[in-house]
């Protein structure tokens, strides 16, 4: 008959040189399946490393220990996981029981590594702790349990996967001999029952309710009473099996996490605050930039796309344009008459001060064509533009903006009525539409209009122009309409002292720098979310730290590398995607508070998903490491942790 668990010259061996320490020396032990063992001796004597090795805590150094015939020296580190996990139920002498979780969120603790589904496991863990005596306690957490209550929920802990084996080391150190008496009888019943039972203790008493007793002395077997299976059928015992599922690992991560995080809600919340600040900085700084770029761009747009201007001097020259004295209005005639253009409208601007009644308000005023409400696709609020006719005709008519109407004409009626301007008396034919002001704070509406006749005559005294204005058709073509308007103007004048701007590469090139200016923004809030992720990280490792004992905990219930690199991982994603929302309400709070104030901000979900991408991308990417270091953890160490 093939031994359930078989030590064949095993060593343990820790340090080297000197500071070596041979914990076990030459150990060859068999244990059948169904037996009820007490390994015994003093402290220091080896029986705690022999049942780490017993349980897969542990590896020996040298020798071979097989379980049902199978060497373990060959497995890795995930099958010797399995092995723990199917085959072992430990009972520590400390309970080893997790502070943050329920009674029976412990004893589950097996069987979500085994990928039990939450209905199966809980009814399983209930009716273990409701059978244990402690069915009453299953919502109480650690502390709020008795020694005894903690050592039952501990052996159904060690029960939840059908354990064929149940070590369990110094059961009884910690409990009453009311309490040692009750515990030593369950075990009893445990074997009874088919399950291979094996005792560390130093306590002879406790050591003498076993069928085999094993005594070990400076890591070598110095006697052993010898023993057997229970009965023939224990030999045959088997534990039910199940199949994980992804979903439930995963939801039962989430959870883990949550509770784990609840657990030091002041260090979490300190922790988020870092990825908060940079994912509500990035959606409010992001908004403020985009709305700022939409403001001027409507500034613009609203100018007109399709605009050519033409101003008076050579490239490069410094001189202000109503100082140079190139363009004319035949020259304005002449570029109307191209391909492509829709009106070609002269301009002659100057400030002049104009008067009604005792009011008095220092204004622009343009001279200009009849063309100009086609070419700025500009409709009137009141009464009528100034018709080619009255150019012609040198009438003194004016087109107010509406600004000046309303300073001048404060109880309404301005057509109709007179403005004086530089002395001279104008009629008002007109008041445009208003428009607003333009992203940089000019007020479009502050604007006066007189035929380009009349104030060349009556107000500006000179017979050259500011500027052309060019209104293009199919803005498709407007480039070949520049270069067309170029080459004429070249050739009236005989030389290029005169430049063409485009408001369409105006707009392209306007949308450039605000382009910049929110990557810009964009770049310093990310920074932000970087200091975040590194808190993150800190907060993670200083979690492994102070963890140690539970991840231990959790190898020895079963967990793989794996399931701790999910779990951890799992954490510092819940941080990130908590810290990611808030940071987002916050944000969107933020944006809609200084909209509320008056500047321009445009919210749109790019950024909110940009953001919130970036701070749960911060949570897996600085979690790993931390999680890393969890997984390789060495079991025995972790449990030996304070």
């Amino acid at each position: 008959m093939t031994a359930l668990l078989e030590l064949e010259n095993v060593e343990r061996v820790y340090g080297e040189g000197e500071t070596q320490v041979r914990a076990l020396d030459g150990v060859s032990l068999k244990i059948n399946a169904g037996e009820f063992v007490a390994i015994v001796g003093q402290s220091g004597s080896g029986k705690s490393t022999l049942m780490n090795i017993l349980g897969c805590l542990d590896k020996p150094t040298a020798g071979d220990y097989r379980i049902r015939g199978q060497n373990i020296a060959a497995l890795d580190a995930d099958r010797f996981a399995a092995l723990r996990r199917d085959t072992f139920g430990f009972v520590f002498q400390r309970y080893n029981l997790l502070t943050s979780a329920t009674a029976l969120e412990n004893v589950e603790i097996p069987a979500i590594y085994a990928g039990l589904n939450r209905e199966a496991r809980e009814e399983r863990a209930g009716a273990l702790l409701t059978k244990l005596g402690v069915g009453d306690r299953m919502t109480h957490r650690p502390n709020e349990l008795s020694g005894g209550q903690q050592q039952r929920v501990s052996i159904a802990r060690a029960l939840m996967n059908d354990a064929e084996v149940i070590l369990a080391d110094e059961p009884t150190g910690a409990l009453d001999s009311s309490s040692s008496g009750d515990l030593l009888e369950l075990l009893e019943e445990l074997h009874q029952s088919g399950r291979t039972i094996i005792l560390i203790t130093h306590d002879p008493s406790v050591a003498a309710r076993a069928r085999r007793i094993i005594e070990i002395k400076d890591g070598e077997i110095v006697a052993d009473s010898g023993g057997q299976a229970l009965a023939e059928a224990n030999e045959h015992y088997q534990k039910h099996q199940s199949a994980p599922t992804l979903f439930d690992q995963m939801s039962e991560a989430v959870k883990m996490a949550f509770r784990s995080l609840r657990a030091n809600l002041f260090r979490t919340s300190l922790t988020m605050l870092g990825v908060i600040i940079g994912v509500s900085a990035v959606v409010a700084m992001l908004a403020i930039g985009e709305g700022s770029q939409k403001q001027v761009v409507s500034s613009i747009e609203t100018m007109g796309s399709n605009l050519l201007f033409v101003r008076p001097g050579a490239p490069g020259t410094r001189m202000r344009g109503s100082a140079i004295a190139t363009l004319t209005t035949a020259d304005a005639q002449a570029v109307g008459e191209l391909d492509n253009v829709i009106a070609a409208v002269p301009v002659r601007s100057g400030r002049e001060t104009l008067r009604v009644g005792a009011l008095d308000y220092q204004t622009t005023v343009d001279g200009v064509s009849s063309d100009w409400p086609a070419a700025q696709r500009w409709s009137l609020d009141q009464g009528a533009f100034f018709s080619g006719d009255d150019q012609i005709a040198y009438r003194s008519v004016v087109v107010l903006g509406a600004t000046v109407a309303t300073n001048l004409f404060p109880d309404g009626g301005a057509v109709g009525g007179y403005v004086f301007i530089g002395g001279a008396p104008f009629e008002v034919a007109g008041v445009l539409a208003p428009k607003g002001a333009t992203a940089w704070g000019q007020d479009m509406d502050d604007v006066v209009l007189v035929p380009i006749t009349t104030g060349m005559m009556r107000l500006f005294g000179q017979n050259y122009l500011s500027s052309i204005t060019i209104a293009v058709e199919d803005t498709k073509a407007i480039a070949q309409t520049e270069a067309a308007a170029h080459a004429l103007v070249l050739s009236r004048h005989g030389t290029e002292d005169f430049q063409i701007r485009n408001t369409a590469s105006l707009l392209e090139s306007v949308q450039e720098t605000q382009s910049t200016f929110a990557m810009l923004l964009g770049s310093i809030a990310a920074i932000s979310l970087l200091v975040g992720g590194i808190g993150v990280m800190n907060i993670m490792l200083v979690n492994v730290s102070e963890r140690t004992r539970e991840i231990g905990v959790r190898m020895a219930t079963g967990a793989r590398r794996s399931d701790i690199m999910v779990q951890f991982n799992t954490e510092a994603l819940v941080v990130g995607g908590l810290g990611g929302l808030i940071g987002l309400a916050l944000g969107l709070a933020i944006s809609l508070t200084l909209e509320g104030f008056g500047m321009s901000i445009s919210i749109t979900p790019e950024p909110a998903i940009l953001a919130f991408g970036s701070a749960l991308a911060i949570g897996l990417i600085f979690g790993y490491l931390p999680a890393r270091k969890a997984a390789r953890l060495d079991p025995v160490v972790a449990l030996a942790s304070e």
